[in-house]
Parts: structure tokens; sequence; C-alpha cells
């Protein structure tokens, strides 16, 4: 992977980050956020997907490295709103 496909990397996961925590309304941190909840989004979306035998939707092969979007999306939300849950509950 060359530090070209790192980047589009990082901009695809900061993307389906935003997207995520769009969809549960949570707005806290930036960009960096973004990106790493796009990663962790993506760890969750393709457990949940395997765990329940769904097929792997709309892949974007990047330097030899598959990134599951629609998974990545669905992931960071459920962090997401986890994470807001789990926030608001000790305030």
């Amino acid at each position: 992977m060359t530090l070209v496909d790192l980047l589009i990397l990082l901009l695809i996961a900061g993307v389906c980050g935003s997207i995520g925590r769009a969809i549960s309304g949570y707005s806290h941190g930036g960009c960096l956020v973004s990106i790493a909840l796009g990663f962790i989004g993506a760890l969750i979306g393709m457990w949940i997907a395997r765990q329940m035998g769904l097929p792997e939707l709309f892949p974007i092969n990047i330097g030899g490295t598959r990134f599951p979007i629609i998974w990545s999306i669905i992931g960071s939300a459920i962090f997401v709103a986890i994470i807001s849950l789990v926030s608001r509950s000790r305030a």
C-alpha cells in the first residue's frame, strides 16, 4: 500500500464515519474522530455481517485492501449510537 492509497483509505473512512455520525445524531469530535469511527465502524459492521451470514456490500479495493462502505456506515452509526447512550447516562 502506497502513501496515496493510505490517504484515499483515510478519506473514505472519514466520509463513512461522518455519515454514521450524521445518522445517529452525534456531533462531538472532528475529522480524526470521523476517520476513527469509519474504521471502527467497518470492523463492527463486518463482524455483524459475518455473524448473520450477510454478504460484503459495496466494497472498494484500495491498494489490495477491501473496505466495505455500507457496513462501515452501518457499523459506525451503531457504534456512535452506543457511545451517545453511554455518555448521556453518565452526565
